[in-house]
Parts: C-alpha cells; structure tokens; sequence
C-alpha cells in the first residue's frame, strides 16, 4: 500500500482515503528530539518524553511493535535508553550512520513484515522525506503530530487479544531464533528438530476468536482467499454443524508462537470445501506451513470424503497457492482470479519428523 508523501507540510504522510484498521504493525522511532529531549552526543542529559513513553507502552500493549532508526553512536544511545527503563520497548534497534529508509529495511526483514505495516517517526522533515521517498509504503508522522496521528484507524487494531500484550516478547524469540539459525553448522532438518517444536491443533473456542479474526485481517502471504472474517461471523461459523473451525498453534524451547493457523471447513455429505486456510507468516521458516493442511486432508480421508479448497490470487498469497501444490492439490475449476482446487487423498503426508503434534478433540 502506498503512501505519498506531502512535500508541503510537515507533518504526517497523505494517507489512502480509507486506510485498513490495525494495518499498522511496528513504528520505528528516531531517538534525538523524538523519543527523548535535546541530542544525545551535544547534551549526554537528554530526557524521555513522558507523552511518547506513554504512547509506546499503550502501542506495545495493544500489540504492535517498536523498533529505532536513529542516526547515533551505538553505545551511548542504547546506554542512555537503559538508564531511561526504556531499552526493552524496542526491537532489532538500528542505530547507525545509515539512512532511514535502509534501517526501515532491514527491520522489516527482521521482522518478516511488509513495508506497509510500518510507521516512521521523527522530528526531521528531511528525514521523513527520505524515508517517503525510497520506502513510499510506510507512513511517516512528525512527532509534534503524533498524539492526533495515533487516533487513526491504522494505528487501532479492532482487538487487542491476550497475544497481543504479548507481541513483543514472541518476536524477541523468532530474533533470537534467527541469531541461532545464521550461526548454526548443519542441515535444516538438524536445526528445526534442535527447536523442538509442538504444533497443536483444536476445535476454536471462543475465546479464541478475538485472535481468529485479527488472524484474518493480518496474514496476507499465506491466506488461502484473502477475506477476512469478523469475530461474529467466525462465532456463528464455531457453533455450526456443518462447519469445523480449526484454530493452531506453535511452541518451541524459545516459547511460543501464539496461535498461528486457522481454518474453515464446510462439510458435506460426499466432499468437504475448505473455505479459508491461512499461517502466520511468523511461522513460513519452521517448515510447518502443511502440518494444519494434512490433518484436514486426513480427517477427509477417515471420513470418506473428498476435499476442494478454494483460493483466490491476491498477488500477495502465492506462497500458499505453492504450499496448496506440494500437499497434492491441482487446479479443477477456475473464474477469474478464484481458482478450486482438489485435494489428492491418496497419499496424505504425515507431520515432518522435526515436529510434534498434539490434536484436541
């Protein structure tokens, strides 16, 4: 999603006239005249500003996650943010001579997040400028325009879920996982079985619709037919007899993943139609994209049914039109950009040897 950028004012970026609810996911923040008062290297006696403090530890409650791209001295900012009880808000800080935009990158990598799901704040109109300019997908806020920017849609998630207070902590796990992953001497298999992950799947309670439905406004490379589902509809879906709404979830010696797959499936007398299959894309490195996907099919399978999944090309969801075609799925019918697929029963995969599953009736 593009963002213009208002070389006129110097304030918060142009915004789509209809900006997606809770699109924001993470907000970098400068550090000098942003998140504390004065310049650090001209003035060691820089303070916090109550006001953005407050703001990041509401943010960071409500989910979404903070990271920093300040042109600094590595070490004496992230002294100061330790002495300030402020340096575990942030994540993956880059702090560095580089330009903003390419610490935006490099966080967004980190992450595994798109572009668009990022917010840059600082005092500097050319900073901002920069970062609109080579990243125009990521919105950008003058800081003295913040308390009205943070009211908008894309800065309030609809819910803020048990998971989301803890975000943070959960992404602090996957960097040290990639930490372990780039230093790690040995096959793929080897380092996801050193993981030891459990992978559970269960019927969807209530309780966990709040979580359902930010699942389907937040995943966007590996959902099936990009809809979303509101928590009422996901709720009538539960209650159904004729439906089976799934709900997964991830572990590993790091912690938890949170629940991180979701799907819905129509049953019918003689074929099942998996309507929505979606990951987190937190979870597309563990090798665990077809574990939900193969129980489906081997619960068709016990049951004597055939199994057709439908998938409609976002241009963002390849990913699981790919994960459809190594599970034994092929193209029956298509119109436009909906395409049903077939599932092939025949030979329905087991769960990789690296991961144990866990299934609640």
């Amino acid at each position: 999603m593009s963002v213009a950028y208002d070389t006129q004012r110097s304030g918060v970026a142009v915004l789509p006239e209809k900006p997606v609810r809770g699109r924001v996911k993470c907000v970098v923040w400068d550090l000098d005249n942003t998140v504390w008062d004065g310049v650090l290297l001209e003035d060691g006696n820089v303070t916090a500003r109550p006001s953005v403090v407050a703001h990041i530890r509401e943010l960071d409650r409500m989910g979404i996650l903070h990271s920093i791209a300040s042109k600094n001295d590595h070490e004496a900012a992230v002294e100061k943010l330790r002495a300030l009880g402020i340096e575990d808000l942030f994540l993956y800080p880059q702090i560095n001579w580089n330009a903003k935009s390419d610490s935006i990158r490099r966080i967004a990598k980190a992450f595994n997040l798109g572009l668009d799901a990022f917010a840059f704040v600082d005092d500097q109109e050319f900073e901002r400028a920069e970062v609109a300019h080579q990243v125009p997908e990521v919105t950008c806020v003058d800081v003295l325009e913040l308390d009205e920017a943070l009211t908008r849609p894309e800065f309030r998630p609809r819910f803020v879920t048990d998971e989301s207070a803890q975000r943070r902590e959960m992404y602090r796990g996957q960097i040290a996982r990639d930490e372990l992953e780039g230093g790690f001497v040995g096959t793929n298999e080897e380092f996801l079985a050193g993981l030891e992950m459990a992978f559970t799947i269960a019927p969807a309670r209530q309780e966990d619709l709040q979580r359902a439905e930010e699942l389907t406004v937040r995943t966007n490379q590996l959902n099936s037919t990009g809809r979303t589902y509101s928590y009422e509809e996901l709720d009538a879906l539960r209650e159904s007899p004729d439906h089976l709404l799934l709900v997964a979830s991830l572990t590993d010696r790091f912690g938890g993943y949170g629940k991180i797959g979701l799907a819905l499936v129509e049953k019918g007398g003689d074929a099942w139609r998996l309507c929505m299959m979606l990951m987190s894309c937190r979870v597309m490195s563990r090798g665990v994209g077809m574990v939900l996907l193969n129980h489906i099919m081997r619960l068709a399978k016990e049951a004597g049914v055939s199994v057709r999944a439908d998938f409609v090309e976002t241009g963002r969801n390849r990913m699981m039109q790919v994960t459809y075609a190594f599970a034994g799925f092929r193209e029956v019918h298509r119109n436009g950009a909906h395409v049903v697929l077939e599932a092939d029963l025949t030979e329905v995969q087991p769960p990789p040897p690296y991961v144990r599953l866990e299934i609640v009736e």
